[in-house]
């Protein structure tokens, strides 16, 4: 089974349940003030829509990417129900034919909520290719679990190997300048997946001009 096959059954198992919820991501949200209405960002891996669709109602020009084509539906279905305008595009972010040309340096913000689905090797890609899609003095805002989240099993990967740690994100964005590197632990209430005490790690790097 691929991997849009694979998420695709996931979405399809919910029904019209939204399996994250229709709420942003709190590390997100808590950033508003950042977040400046004209500016573009590309929401990767964004599922059902519900960080794209807040980021459009910030005044955001939004484009979303996610490999799904249920999920794209649902997120369709929802930013017509809020009145949101938001660009929604199918792509695996894994794939070497990603991201599209058109995606080169364009965006202000590159939003990557928990996308821990990829392996070692995968992550060099995947953390390659944000970076490519963001301009220069733009940011990756990036949300994520770190080792200790195997021990609340609350969400997230099994699989040490796909966790987060400082030292592997200062490792992978060095030469940008990492505005906030923050471990720390909340109770997540996002939908039927993310639930619980929760093991978290966030990110802030504005990529060199």
């Amino acid at each position: 089974m691929n991997d849009e096959a694979k998420w695709s059954a996931r979405y399809c198992e919910a029904g019209d349940e939204y399996l994250f919820g229709t709420e942003p991501n709190r590390f997100l949200a808590q950033h508003q003030a950042l977040f400046k209405p004209g500016q573009t960002a590309l929401s990767v891996a964004d599922g059902e829509g519900r960080n794209s669709i807040w980021l459009a109602g910030q005044g955001l020009v939004v484009t979303a990417s996610e490999v799904s084509e249920v999920a794209i539906a649902k997120a369709r279905k929802l930013a017509e129900a809020r009145h949101s305008r938001v660009s929604f595009t199918q792509g695996d972010m894994l794939s070497e034919q990603w991201p599209p040309r058109e995606f080169l340096d364009a965006f202000d913000w590159v939003i990557a909520i928990f996308i821990q689905f990829a392996d070692p090797r995968q992550r060099i890609k995947q953390f390659a290719s944000m970076q490519a899609a963001t301009r220069p003095g733009g940011r990756i805002l990036l949300q994520g679990y770190t080792p200790q989240q195997l021990q609340y099993g609350t969400g997230g990967p099994s699989s040490l190997e796909h966790l987060y740690t400082q030292e592997l994100l200062r490792e992978a964005f060095a030469g940008w300048d990492i505005e906030e590197l923050v471990e720390y632990e909340d109770d997540l209430s996002e939908g039927t997946r993310h639930g619980g005490r929760s093991a978290l790690i966030g990110m802030v790097a504005r990529k060199p001009v």
